[in-house]
Parts: C-alpha cells; structure tokens; sequence
C-alpha cells in the first residue's frame, strides 16, 4: 500500500511522474521549506559567508592597474587570476573550458551535487541571502504560507512592500556585480555615476540583469534548478552506485512507521519515525526517501532536520546521510573505481596540455587587414599604395616597441598617425599603414606580400597580405 504524504507526488510509487513543485492541473505548486538548523546548515552557512565574501570582493582585486578576474565577453577579453585572454588565445580557453568539464564530471561521479548544495551561486544566494530576509520579514513556513493565502491586510502589504523592496535592492547590487565581472567596476562606477542617457546600453544592461535576478530569486526560485539547469539532468549519466550522495538509509530506516508507546511491535519497524521533517525542510519539496532524484541540490537540510529527530527519539544519527548506494545495500564504499581512474588520467592530460600551451604561447600577436572598401590609392611620382588595419595584442607586463617590416624589394611601410607603435602591457592596439611601392614595379594587379613583425630587433610573427594595383607605367 502507498504511502500518505503531504503531497501526492512524494509517493513512492509516483514521485517520478511530475514534479514536486507542479500541481496536477499544472500550476506552480509553491514549496515553503521549513527553517531548518544543524550542523551542516551551520557549516554551509559559515562557508557561504566566505564564498559572498571572495564572489563580491572579485571586482575590485586588481594586480599592477587591471583586474583579478574580468569575462568580457563584448571585447573578447578575459583576465582569469591575472593572466589575459584574447580572441588569439581561443585554443587556450577551449582547453580551460575542457579541463573545468572534466573536473565537473570527476568531482560528480565522485561526490554527487556537493557543489549545488554548497557553493553554487543560485544556492548561495537564494538559500543564506533571500531566504533568510524572506523569514526575518514573514516568518517560517507555516506563517508564510498562511500570509499569502490570506486577504491583502494592512500588515500583509506592509511585509509584502518590505520583502519585494529587500529583494529589490538585493538584485540591483547582485546585477552590479555581474556588471563588474563582465566590464571592470571602473566602467560600471561610470555608468552608475552618470545619467543613463550618457551611457544608455550600459544602464539597460545594469536594468536587464538586476530584473532577472529578482525574478529568479523572488518568483522562479528552485525551479531555476530543478527546470533550467542542465547540471542536474546530468545526474542519470553521471551517477553510479559508488556515487556519494544525500542517501536515506532505507536498510536501516524501513519499514518507518510513527513509534507508539506501550505497543509491541511485530515485525519491528526501522529507525524512519514516518515524521516528515526531510520533506518539510526540503527547498525544491521532494523527498529523499524515495532515493536519488534530479531535484535533490544536496544541501543537507533533510540530513540536519533527521538527525534532531534521531537525537530525541535515542536513536543513532545518520539515517539520512553522506553516503553512496553501495554503502547502504552493501555496507562498503569504493569510491577509485574505473570510471574514476578515467576521468583522473583524461584531466591530468588536458591540465599538462594546457600548462604547455600556456609556457609556449607568444607574448606579441597580430593580425593584418585590408583597409574595407578600398582598392589603391595613386600618388604623386608615379607611386602606388595601398590601406591596412592593424591589430596588435600585448600579452606581457612590459611596454613594447612593435615595427613593420614588408619583405618585397622596394615596398615601403608608412605608418599612420605616429612614427611608431608603442604598446602598453596587457593591452590591444588598433592602427593602420599604408604600403608603397612604385607602379612602374607592379608586375601583378595582386600581389602576395609577407610582412614581419618585431619588437626590440626580435621577430615575433610574418604575416601574409596581398597589395592590388594597376599592371603598367602609371599616367603622367
């Protein structure tokens, strides 16, 4: 027989068909996880505090005038503990992107959606900042369930108004933040210090993010998770029986049952008190006992809410736990399995690669275009020339000289606007040139050149282009 639970889709039987936080007719079924506390909340709290800490401090580190960390994904520049990307360098951000995957799959297989429940962004947030103002202002889940299915009194406005106007400014500031990651918190202090219409793509842009944050954390809430997330659907690939988890140990805990006094029990039943505190507590309102799930972020709120009822019943903590499904079943675990080794030996490549990769890549680059809508241009002494653009990338910390050299007899380089091109460390430089050569010279109307680029007398990168002008002695 199934089992009663508070919500039909928590059984057993069933709980896999829909979701916990959709009603049978479809519409949201709103969860109110109940205010929980224990030792791991404890630690996970204590942790989130460092993590906001480091996630807020992140745009105002900087080494030598630059940042720490900057994703500039408008520019295509990225600046990761110091180090700059450029567009040149998308092979080295193809292998950093590889080697986080990698890492992902390995701590998964391994230890499950620890980083979910613990260090993630949307859980850091919506669990120890918006949550916790969210039972300050309206209490815990009983008190806020009642308050939104009352009438709109004078006291439910007021702590409505309150709430939405927390979670307002909560959002500004996360969007600033984000703002800061993607364009430097000196341009985001300019946009902010400025009226919008001087810099209106910046303001929509501090405006779009700091709205979806307060959608996400004020209404969509879990269901960013459970809904949006593809990390959680990995889970079925991911997972295997040595996987450490948020497990329930069912060996142990069935069959559950209420404990009764003066009532002798045949069969006895198992350490589960059928109470259902791990489904009150529970922030996307599943059930653990049912076994691994998607929706399950590990965050430890059932392990924590099973272990006071353990702790008052006298009965050993840990029915709901830290463990893998081999552990239960089987009362070992295994955790340098296959599988395990793989992806170790598969991360240890790309990490040596991609240290290579970063030993050998050049300091200088460049890249070389022709000037668009342009052909050639005649002048004067029976001279021709033609247009370019230039695009040059320092990757040192030093300043640099950077010349141009073409390598065809008798072409002439002549630079536009300065005499030479000095680049700042960690910068890009755009310019353009004009190469010259005589028209009595041109045996070809497109001619292929190499151009060699240096910096103090040493070469670092030749470069092809073509030159197009008339064949023949040019018109007197």
């Amino acid at each position: 027989m199934a089992k009663k639970n508070q919500n039909p889709h928590l059984n057993p039987e069933t709980f896999r068909d829909a979701l916990a936080s959709v009603r049978d007719d479809g519409k949201r079924n709103w969860v109110y996880p109940k205010k929980v506390k224990g030792f791991f909340h404890r630690y996970r709290t204590y942790l989130s505090w460092i993590l906001l800490a480091i996630l807020f401090a992140g745009p105002f580190i900087k080494l030598d005038g630059r940042p720490y960390m900057l994703f500039n994904i408008f520019e295509r520049k990225f600046i990761i503990f110091g180090a700059v990307f450029w567009p040149q360098d998308t092979h080295l951000l193809i292998f950093l992107l590889l080697i986080l995957f990698v890492f992902v799959i390995l701590f998964t297989v391994v230890f499950g959606r620890v980083w979910c429940g613990w260090a993630c962004p949307q859980t850091l947030f919506m669990e120890m900042v918006f949550r916790k103002m969210e039972y300050l202002i309206e209490g815990d889940a009983n008190q806020q369930r009642a308050l939104n299915e009352g009438p709109w009194t004078t006291e439910k406005i007021w702590k409505k108004g309150l709430k939405f106007s927390i979670f307002a400014i909560f959002s500004l500031i996360i969007g600033h933040l984000v703002m800061a990651y993607l364009i430097g918190v000196d341009q985001v202090r300019e946009i902010v210090t400025q009226p919008p219409s001087a810099n209106m793509a910046g303001f929509l842009g501090l405006t779009a993010f700091s709205g979806v944050f307060l959608f996400v954390f004020a209404w969509f809430r879990e269901q960013a998770c459970i809904v949006v997330c593809p990390y959680g659907r990995l889970q079925g690939v991911l997972l295997d029986n040595n996987s450490i988890n948020v497990m329930y140990d069912y060996v142990r805990g069935e069959p559950r049952g209420p404990i009764r006094k003066n009532f002798l029990e045949n069969p006895p039943k198992g350490d589960c008190v059928d109470c259902g505190l791990c489904v009150q507590v529970c922030p996307t309102g599943i059930d653990i006992r049912n076994g691994t799930q998607m929706e399950c972020v590990n965050c430890t709120a059932c392990i924590d809410a099973c272990d006071e009822v353990m702790l008052k019943v006298e009965r050993p903590t840990g029915l709901i736990r830290y463990a893998s499904e081999n552990s239960v079943k089987e009362g070992h675990q295994k955790l340098f399995t296959g599988r395990v080794k793989g992806y170790s030996l598969v991360l240890a490549v790309l990490v040596a690669g991609f240290i290579a990769l970063i030993a050998t890549r050049d300091e200088l680059a460049g890249t070389i275009t022709r000037f668009p809508g342009m052909t050639f241009q005649e002048r004067e002494g029976g001279r021709v020339s033609n247009l370019y653009n230039i695009t040059l990338i320092n990757k040192t910390f030093e300043p640099q000289r950077v010349d141009i050299q073409a390598m065809a007899d008798g072409m002439e380089v002549e630079i536009v606007g300065s005499k030479e091109w000095i680049l700042e460390p960690q910068t890009k430089f755009e310019g353009r040139f004009f190469l010259v050569r005589r028209q009595a010279e041109v045996t070809v109307p497109q001619e292929k050149v190499t151009l060699s680029l240096s910096s103090e007398g040493k070469g670092f990168d030749e470069i092809e282009t073509n030159f197009m002008a008339p064949v023949g002695v040019p018109k007197q």
